[in-house]
């Protein structure tokens, strides 16, 4: 079907599935809607089968039977679903061009039907609506106030939001359309209110307590419906859509060019979390709609609570994941915490703020409970994961520092108590989180097994190389030098550490002799200082020593002696030869 056709058409815009319990989209025509790029209002009809709701909204769309809604006159219903008169009527609302579609529903209470059905029925109209027309024959019964409860529900969790919030829509105005020819001296008003007057439930009967609840709510409602009285078009009703305006009844197209005049005055464009909808709009939302009262086995206004709400608890979210974000993990499962419960805050507040519904708004606080609760066990693993591997890195380098340290050239306690500690304090300010309990007891275990291995081989180590450097000093006073002074101490050194202690002291006693205390300090003070480290410098000192002294001995000695040899055994001996007289 084209657009142009389409538009001077009626066509279903929701249709029953084959149950007739359930409403599904119909999408013949719906690109019309789609078109339609200005503000929408709905014009919605509801009432009982066989009412005149097709007739009346052919009336108020001026309209034939032939070329207007289908109009019955058999015992079944002649409109199935919801449909919608493809050519929307423009108007003027508050200086703003809107574009007014007339909605058209499946009667209830005909046969072969379920309550439920008729339920999602009115309550889609209820929702879709800026007007809806309550289109009553003779009088209100108490089942039509009854069918009203789902409007109440939707008007007492979306109605009277404070100032300055958006709504999730506005309620439809509720017109009360009675189509009677005698009043009985009363005003339709005047029978809409004393109809919607509590009525006594001495009994204690549940069902009039029901009733009892939704008169009240409609009382409360009252600046947002009104009611209208139309009287009988003509007595034989079965030939109405064949008569013109001039055969009507006068008073009824009196009341009929009133009753335009009275929906035009009173029609709003539709408006959906505070934004007026186009026609792309407006069929998005009847999807979301559909999708929340098909949803469970009776439609209810606490899934379309959840439907208004969905986006808010998407902000909501989003708003607790960059707050959780901007923390850098890994952090203190304390600090994890306090930020999880202000972040937390951030979202309920943003919540309490913008959210739709007042009674059934607790099943999204629930769900948005459950929502953040899964983001946050997801940032305490992600913490747990961040904090280990951090641990882990920490650990490994002070692994590796403390296996550097037991391979010294030159064994240093002080070195390696600088090189623990700075450890330890590195890994205590560095590694944070859940998983630092843990790798503290490992860090402890490892450290503690480090400092005895280096104690155990230290004495050894520092020992051996004593007797090698009293050794050293020993050729270095006998062949480089020549100071005999530091070869005989050098020999005594090495005479002790190889003789009396072996005889008179076991391995424990030496090292914990005072005497090698004294050694130790000595051998601490030149070996390792913050200044200079020894065992980093030593093989550049050792090899700046050698070539001091083998310039010293090779060019010093010779500018004081004179000619000599580089190596000579005695002292004097090429000046004694030199004065020795030749033999031959």
């Amino acid at each position: 079907m084209n657009y142009l056709a389409v538009c001077n058409y009626r066509f279903p815009i929701v249709e029953p599935d084959y149950g007739h319990t359930k409403l599904r989209l119909s999408e013949q025509g719906l690109e019309a809607i789609r078109r339609i790029e200005n503000p929408i209002a709905i014009v919605g009809v509801i009432g009982p089968y066989r009412s005149g709701k097709s007739f009346l909204l052919n009336q108020l769309l001026s309209l034939s039977c032939d070329k207007g809604f289908g109009v019955g006159h058999m015992r079944d219903t002649k409109t199935k679903g919801v449909w919608i008169w493809g050519t929307p009527v423009e108007m003027d609302v508050d200086g703003s061009k809107v574009s007014v579609l007339y909605l058209d529903t499946e009667g209830f209470e005909s046969v072969g039907k379920s309550n439920v059905y008729d339920d999602r029925i009115f309550a889609l109209a209820t929702v879709l609506s800026s007007v809806l027309i309550y289109n009553l024959p003779e009088t209100v019964r108490e089942a039509d106030i009854s069918r009203l409860s789902f409007a109440v529900e939707i008007a007492e969790e979306f109605y009277g939001r404070s100032a300055g919030q958006d709504v999730a829509f506005e309620p439809a105005k509720l017109l009360w359309l009675i189509q009677r020819d005698f009043l009985q001296g009363k005003s339709v008003q005047q029978m809409v209110n004393e109809a919607l007057q509590r009525v006594p439930n001495d009994n204690g009967d549940k069902y009039i307590d029901e009733v009892n609840q939704i008169r009240d709510s409609l009382a409360v409602m009252g600046d947002n419906s009104t009611a209208f009285s139309l009287p009988q078009p003509h007595l034989q009703r079965t030939k109405l859509c064949d008569m013109e305006d001039k055969e009507l009844e006068p008073l009824y197209v009196k009341r009929r060019e009133e009753l335009k005049q009275l929906v035009a005055s009173i029609i709003k464009p539709k408006i959906v979390q505070g934004k007026t909808l186009n026609g792309r709009d407006f069929v998005s939302f009847l999807q979301q709609i559909l999708e929340a009262l098909n949803k469970g086995e009776i439609p209810s206004t606490g899934s379309l609570v959840e439907i208004f709400n969905k986006a808010i608890l998407e902000r909501c979210l989003k708003a607790y994941r960059d707050k959780m974000d901007g923390l850098g993990l890994p952090v203190t499962v304390e600090k994890l915490q306090q930020v999880h419960e202000m972040a937390n805050d951030e979202a309920r507040v943003i919540f309490d703020k913008q959210h739709f519904g007042k009674h059934h708004a607790a099943q999204s606080v629930l769900k948005l409970e459950d929502e953040i609760k899964k983001v946050y066990r997801n940032f305490l693993l992600a913490n747990e994961y961040q904090s280990s591997k951090l641990c882990e890195a920490r650990f490994s380098e002070c692994e590796d520092k403390m296996d550097h340290l037991q391979v010294l050239k030159l064994p240093s306690m002080a070195k390696f108590n600088a090189g623990f500690t700075h450890c330890n304090r590195s890994f205590v300010r560095e590694c944070v989180g859940p998983a630092k309990e843990s790798y503290e007891r490992r860090m402890s275990k490892m450290l503690a097994k480090s400092r005895a291995l280096f104690i155990k081989e230290y004495n050894n180590k520092l020992f051996n190389w004593l007797v090698t450097f009293s050794l050293v000093m020993v050729v270095v006073g006998r062949f480089v030098i020549k100071f005999f002074l530091l070869e005989i101490v050098a020999w005594v050194m090495f005479i002790f550490l190889e003789t009396y202690t072996r005889m008179f002291w076991s391995a424990e006693s030496l090292y914990y002799n005072p005497a090698w205390h004294i050694i130790v300090s000595s051998w601490e003070t030149i070996v390792y200082s913050p200044i200079l480290d020894l065992d980093r410098w030593a093989i550049p000192i050792v090899i700046m020593l050698a070539f001091g002294v083998l310039y010293w001995r090779c060019f010093g000695g010779r500018r004081k002696r004179g000619r000599g040899s580089l190596l000579p055994l005695y002292k004097n001996s090429y000046n004694k030869n030199a004065t020795r007289p030749r033999s031959d």
